[in-house]
């Protein structure tokens, strides 16, 4: 039976990874949150990884506008945290996998990027996340696996959809932007798809290094707003179309943050399904019952 390691268990994605991983009880899955274990302090890590075949790295700095103000802390936990769990994967042997972000790009883009496409962040979490990327695939050039995903949201965590939910409960209306395309993805999604990645790269069949973890097809957050509006029994003109220049934000957003799936079916392993169905899926979890109101 192969062991699990879950970093960052105790976060929104790291607690549907944890859940995912033991539902058919065929996987020994040591899950542990930030109180468990630094990703930065070598010794614990070793400690950690030692005995696991694989190694899913959900812990990190996920404050966007709080990396701009400490780059260094952020850069820390996100750059240097997978440098020491893809040392301490290379000493064992051990397959690593590890989450990154859309943030790596730098949003000017028309077409959904691949996952070979330049990158350029333009923002503190973005540098951070991608030295993390540049350490799992420099270090573990044939056991690292980088999965990049983007706009997630889930139960487990403060999310765009658990907020537009609490403030359709609050205000008659929202205004959201227009003007930012992506791929609205569920945790439970991201965890299905990164488990089934695991599994190939235990049996030789997915070649290391990066892929996009993102559902299929695209909106921008008044898409999203809206359709959780209309999938939660409410009025969806209740949400009101605006631009970014009405929310400015420390840390800049990339404007255009679709990403391509091209790998995932040499992998053998399905590419996500569109966000709509997503979150049609995720609402049931999020909503407690009695909770919408038209």
């Amino acid at each position: 039976m192969t062991r699990w390691l879950i970093t960052g268990a105790g976060g929104m994605l790291g607690r549907d990874l944890t859940e995912v991983l033991t539902q058919d009880g065929t996987r020994s899955v040591t899950a542990t949150a930030r109180k468990d274990l630094d990703v930065t302090d070598p010794a614990a890590v070793r400690a950690a990884v030692a005995g696991h075949g694989v190694v899913v790295n959900a812990a990190a700095w996920t404050d966007v506008d709080g990396a701009e103000a400490d780059e260094t802390a952020a850069t820390r936990v996100n750059g240097e945290g997978p440098r020491v769990l893809a040392e301490a994967c290379a000493a064992e042997g051990a397959v690593l996998v590890q989450v990154s972000t859309d943030y790596v790009f730098p949003g000017d883009g028309t077409e959904p990027y691949p996952h070979d496409a330049p990158t350029s962040p333009v923002n503190a979490y973005g540098r951070g996340k991608l030295a993390g990327e540049r350490a799992v695939t420099e270090l573990l050039p044939e056991l690292g696996y980088v999965v990049r995903t983007a706009w997630l949201y889930g139960a487990h965590g403060r999310n765009f959809v658990s907020t537009m939910l609490d403030l359709a409960a609050r205000r008659e209306t929202v205004d959201v932007v227009d003007d930012q395309l992506g791929q609205p993805t569920w945790t439970v999604a991201l965890a299905h798809q990164i488990v089934e990645l695991g599994e190939a790269a235990l049996a030789g069949r997915a070649r290391a290094g990066v892929y996009h973890g993102t559902a299929s097809g695209s909106g921008t957050w008044f898409d999203l707003a809206r359709a959780t509006f209309e999938l939660a029994g409410l009025d969806p003109e209740r949400v009101r179309p605006t631009t970014s220049e009405k929310f400015v934000r420390p840390a800049a957003r990339p404007a255009y943050s679709v990403l391509a799936h091209d790998r995932w079916a040499e992998a053998g392993v399905a590419v996500q399904p569109h966000w709509r169905d997503q979150l049609s899926a995720a609402l049931g979890t999020m909503i407690p019952e009695g909770r919408t109101s038209a």
